[in-house]
């Protein structure tokens, strides 16, 4: 049967635009410099329009990426997620490269439209794109947390630090659920003045579950709606669209954590009655500098930025002190070397404070092998590559996503011997002063170029004095059964964006009756401090 004029012209109309798109496909093509280039090495079983896609792993796939690179024997891999190219840098030099030399067209985001679009996590700068909107928050916070600012942070990290020691005293049975009731009330003051509450706080128990979905969100190839966008358009009743649940759940619970504590905040600042903080003094500056205003400090800039903070500083500090406690537990002698140079450094009856900080090396390298060891994000948050690039004699297309693999770059035997050790000592000289000739594991631990974490300062500061006030009063051992036996911890971990140990068991007890002491003494000065 004959098509009828209309479809015939349908037809031919389909047939102009494909030619059309292939001409100009190929026009770009012959007009790219590095299209005569081959792409960078990639795993054997690429499948036709789905590539990679059923090869990424669903958990550690830092691990796979490494391997996969060690088997290519190259620093950069390329995948093809369903026609998205992914390239992971492995090494270093690869990264300093790229996201360091190259930033200006390494400093993009991928769309994430899981994360993004329906769960809204938008709000969070790091995950927007880079432009004006991003520089605003950017500028924002850099203002708060730059290296001298971030030093105003001290006091209240002191606080959390000595509160957790009476916690700890209290309930020493959950160290992790201990850190993380510390890095939730040390977040909600700085961000918020507000002050948490001992047990089933509202803010921190929301704050969590939020977390944990943009966790589960964030990381490459999670979920398929990041590879093929228009599935986000698919109803939840839909089968196989179970994603839309999740995102909506996940949504509700990143919008109350974002907004509840910044209108109570705002309302505490109406009467008069607030505790001075991130969002009070930036709203202050919003409401009597025109200049600051001009420059970003926009109501729901602030209220933004203040949401970041939370999600960006409490599981990255969890992490890194859980695993600086899991690991003393495979090597006793490292407790007993912090506690040497602890008990010569500070006066009998006190806690540590800033100000021992350079005196206290040992402690210092516990914090930076905590950060390399089993670091919090092993892959970081992925870049986005804004125009096609050459490296090493590869083409890198426009329009990829970047995924820098930490884990490898701080797992690199080159640089770290026996990397999967958890050894301080490798920061620190014969003679026991800081070794600064060995690369500081903070420089890949929070992101890369311009993506760099801007409050990494504070956080560096509140994983040091968390580790020398604890281990100033505390002794740190297995923990052990009914029968008087050890308790081998299994040194698993939780798979997401930010890596977390499992829960483990571990037995903290003061040092001596002085020690207990000390710890309900602090407890007592900062409650009346707080007052």
């Amino acid at each position: 049967m004959a098509l009828s004029s209309q479809a015939s012209d349908a037809v031919l109309l389909l047939l102009a635009v494909l030619v059309v798109y292939v001409y100009q496909k190929e026009k770009k093509r012959r007009n790219n410099p590095y299209s005569h280039l081959p792409l960078p090495p990639t795993p054997k079983g690429s499948l036709p329009i789905l590539g990679n896609m059923l090869q990424i792993p669903t958990q550690f796939e830092w691990e796979t990426y490494h391997r996969w690179c060690t088997e290519l024997d190259t620093d950069v891999l390329y995948l093809n997620i369903a026609g998205t190219p992914l390239v992971v840098l492995d090494t270093a030099q690869a990264a300093m490269d790229l996201l360091e030399k190259r930033s200006s067209i390494y400093s993009g985001r991928p769309r994430m439209p899981m994360l993004n679009e329906l769960m809204r996590w938008d709000f969070n700068f790091a995950f927007r794109e880079y432009g004006d909107h991003w520089r605003k928050h950017r500028r924002v916070i850099h203002d708060s947390f730059h290296p001298s600012a971030s030093k105003l942070m001290n006091p209240q990290l002191l606080f959390s630090a000595r509160r957790l020691l009476n916690r700890i005293l209290v309930k020493p049975d959950n160290i992790i659920a201990n850190f993380r009731h510390m890095a939730g009330e040390t977040i909600m003051a700085i961000s918020y003045g507000i002050q948490v509450k001992e047990e089933n706080d509202p803010y921190v128990t929301t704050a969590e579950a939020a977390l944990h979905g943009l966790c589960m969100a964030a990381l490459p190839g999670a979920f398929l709606v990041d590879a093929l966008p228009f599935l986000k358009h698919v109803p939840s009743w839909f089968p196989g669209a179970g994603f839309q649940r999740k995102a909506q759940e996940w949504k509700d619970l990143a919008t109350r954590m974002k907004t509840i504590p910044f209108e109570l905040t705002k309302q505490n600042i109406a009467k008069g009655n607030f505790v001075p903080s991130f969002t009070s003094r930036s709203l202050a500056r919003m409401e009597s500098d025109e200049k600051a205003r001009a420059g970003g400090y926009e109501e729901y800039v602030i209220q933004n930025v203040a949401g970041t903070m939370y999600a960006a500083g409490t599981d990255t500090t969890v992490s890194a002190l859980s695993s600086c406690f899991l690991g003393m537990l495979s090597r006793p002698e490292i407790v007993k070397r912090a506690h040497e140079e602890l008990d010569r450094v500070i006066k009998p009856g006190h806690l540590p404070d800033f100000d021992d900080e350079d005196s206290l090396p040992y402690i210092r390298a516990l914090a930076k092998e905590s950060l390399r060891w089993k670091d919090p994000l092993p892959v970081s948050i992925p870049h986005l590559l804004d125009v096609d690039d050459e490296y090493k004699g590869y083409r890198l297309p426009a329009g990829a996503i970047i995924v820098p693999n930490a884990w490898a770059m701080l797992h690199d035997p080159k640089v770290y011997p026996d990397p999967f050790s958890f050894r301080p000592e490798r920061f620190l000289k014969e003679d026991g002063t800081l070794d600064n000739s060995v690369r500081d594991p903070s420089l890949f631990a929070f992101g890369f170029g311009r993506r760099i974490c801007p409050a990494r300062y504070m956080a560096y500061s509140a994983i040091w004095i968390t580790i020398a006030t604890i281990l100033t009063v505390y002794d740190v051992k297995k923990a052990v059964d009914e029968d008087g036996n050890e308790i081998e911890p299994t040194y698993e971990y939780f798979s997401g964006l930010v890596c977390m140990p499992l829960p483990y068991k571990c037995s903290l007890t003061p040092r001596s009756k002085e020690a207990e002491k000390l710890i309900k003494s602090a407890m007592v000065q900062e409650q009346t401090a707080a007052v």
